[in-house]
């Protein structure tokens, strides 16, 4: 029985080799699948990214121009004041005494002036019948002058003492978000200088800066679009996970910092709601080039082979191929593919670790879409911002 087994295997086996000699392959292996695309073309801006601090375009430390001591405060923490508003309010009993000490002074001033002019007159109806000399005329007049010039005086130092007194009032320079008080009611201050304490600041707060520092070759791109119009940027905050912010350029500082190489520019932003504080941090975008129609696959269908990039794309018979290309910046998500890519070939965009060029795989067609922003974005770094791709498997 063992030896007829054995007979029949051989026969079979035999089989098999004769139909493999007359050109009948043996089953092959499946290939296996991956999920393919045409890229996706759109036009695109690329954008410069940026890391920068929102800074007030306007600051004031508000110091009183006067010392004495905090009668009242007319604000609260916080509020938005007007220019003009008034802030503190200082004792102003030292201030009209010295006003009304003023105003002595200019009365009897004008009254030795009166008294020199009676004198003086006096003087040149006896000047002309010789009854007084020339010189005693001429000390009558001087008389005169120099009480004329007491009367100066006495207005000048009237004029002062109103001053102190108005500045008893400490108002807002400027239009802005007020800061806490530094100081309550019954406190001594000194005023009148830089010395002088800090009651409260004000900032403005619309429209805000935002400053950042860039390259030299970012000034000179920037320099260079600012002469032909408006360059236009967009900035988010930390926790905002799209550019929400827009304004324009307006400033590039007047050299490069040469222990960095780098230089200092400056974007103007409405902040009509005051929501964007002085000090916050912020990712700007610039554009750095016009609108242009693009190429874009995801990140994770390029290669690296060595400084080269490569995407595989199948061929209609299945096989697979790579192409070289030259990569841009990531646009909502996907990858700029500058050269290197026709608009009809089909781009593996899940399964490449399965593919190797030349071997056949078997394709299954997929939707390239812009990846959507995270619900919770991930809190900001000087360096920009990571982005993915996102595919849809379509069968």
């Amino acid at each position: 029985m063992r030896t007829v087994k054995i007979a029949a295997a051989s026969v079979l086996v035999a089989a098999a080799l004769y139909g493999c000699s007359k050109g009948e392959q043996a089953p092959e292996q499946g290939a296996p699948p991956v999920t393919v695309s045409a890229p996706l073309s759109q036009t695109v801006v690329d954008w410069d990214q940026f890391t920068g601090r929102f800074e007030a375009t306007r600051s004031v430390d508000v110091r009183a121009r006067v010392g004495g001591y905090i009668q009242s405060v007319h604000f609260k923490d916080g509020d938005y004041v007007r220019q003009g508003q008034l802030l503190f309010t200082l004792d102003q009993r030292p201030a009209q005494a010295a006003l009304a000490s003023a105003r002595a002074q200019l009365a009897q001033a004008q009254a030795q002036l009166g008294l020199a002019k009676a004198d003086l007159a006096r003087a040149e109806g006896l000047l002309a019948s010789q009854a007084v000399s020339q010189a005693e005329y001429d000390a009558k007049k001087a008389a005169v002058q120099t009480a004329e010039a007491a009367v100066s005086a006495a207005n000048a130092a009237i004029r002062a003492r109103n001053l102190e007194l108005e500045f008893t009032r400490v108002t807002a320079p400027i239009s802005g978000r007020v800061s806490d008080r530094r100081v309550d009611p019954g406190n001594l201050i000194g005023g009148g200088s830089s010395a002088g304490d800090i009651l409260t600041t004000i900032v403005s707060a619309s429209p805000i800066y935002f400053v950042f520092d860039g390259s030299e070759a970012t000034a000179l791109r920037y320099q260079r679009e600012a002469a032909k119009g408006a360059v236009p940027i967009k900035v988010r905050l930390q926790d905002e996970a799209e550019f929400t912010h827009s304004g324009t350029l307006d400033f590039t500082d007047n050299a490069i910092d040469p222990a960095s190489g780098t230089i200092r520019l400056r974007a103007v932003i409405a902040n009509a709601n005051g929501f964007l504080k002085p000090g916050m941090f912020g990712h700007a975008q610039l554009a750095g080039a016009a609108e242009y129609q693009a190429m874009l696959v995801p990140d994770s269908a390029i290669i690296a082979d060595g400084a080269r990039r490569l995407v595989y794309v199948v061929a209609k018979d299945g096989t697979v191929g790579a192409k070289p290309v030259q990569t841009g910046p990531v646009v909502n998500g996907l990858r700029v593919i500058r050269t290197g890519l026709a608009a009809d070939d089909r781009v593996i965009i899940n399964g490449q670790q399965r593919a190797r060029p030349g071997q056949k795989v078997t394709a299954q067609n997929g939707t390239i879409k812009p990846s959507e922003a995270p619900a919770n974005p991930a809190p900001m770094t000087a360096a920009s911002t990571a982005s993915s791709a996102t595919f849809v498997n379509a069968g």
